[in-house]
């Protein structure tokens, strides 16, 4: 495994624990462990942090990185800028359009150029931030809870862009019905809103 790519894990997972090391962790261990877990309890949020690692992972180069650090940005302050928002018109389309789009981009390789498909994620990133932080427990602290979310997102990405980076046939087999299973269920979602 690339030596960077373990370095960003255990970077995370020393972020994982550190709010634990804390006096007082009740209210960091609830907002925080709230957000770790909020990306696993829907397949949408899921679906969306694996496709944006994958589809980096197949761009490769500096595109592996800059691609899923955009989206995890932009997610992380629309998720704190959305606190006091009701909801966000079409939040759930967008969500449903970014799984459509990036399932799309893995089943058909497509490939832009880094800047291009930084701005891409980020619009993404936006409707994911909104539905996160509108989510989020009232008796959680906000920045804990985006924290908890943020990491796991990274470590979603990071399982991504490590399948997406593989170059031999059955892992390419693999990507290809992922992007297709991906883009299935934004199509499904789109037509169910």
């Amino acid at each position: 495994m690339n030596n960077n790519i373990m370095k960003v894990i255990g970077f995370t997972v020393l972020l994982i624990a550190a709010p634990f090391a804390e006096a007082h962790t009740g209210e960091v261990q609830s907002g925080f462990m709230s957000g770790l877990s909020h990306p696993f309890l829907g397949l949408d949020h899921l679906l969306a942090m694996l496709a944006v690692g994958i589809w980096a992972g197949k761009m490769g180069g500096k595109a592996s990185w800059r691609v899923p650090l955009a989206f995890i940005i932009i997610m992380f302050v629309s998720a704190l800028f959305s606190q006091g928002l009701v909801s966000m018109p079409l939040i759930e389309n967008g969500i449903a359009v970014s799984l459509l789009l990036l399932g799309l981009f893995i089943v058909l390789a497509v490939k832009l150029p880094v800047a291009m498909g930084m701005i891409v994620v980020s619009l993404f990133a936006v409707s994911h931030g909104v539905a996160h932080g509108v989510e989020l427990p009232v008796a959680a602290s906000p920045f804990w809870y985006v924290s908890g979310f943020f990491l796991t997102t990274a470590l979603l990405h990071a399982v991504g862009v490590m399948a997406g980076a593989s170059r031999n046939d059955k892992s390419l087999m693999f990507i290809r019905l992922a992007g297709a299973f991906i883009a299935t269920t934004g199509g499904f979602m789109l037509l169910a809103n």
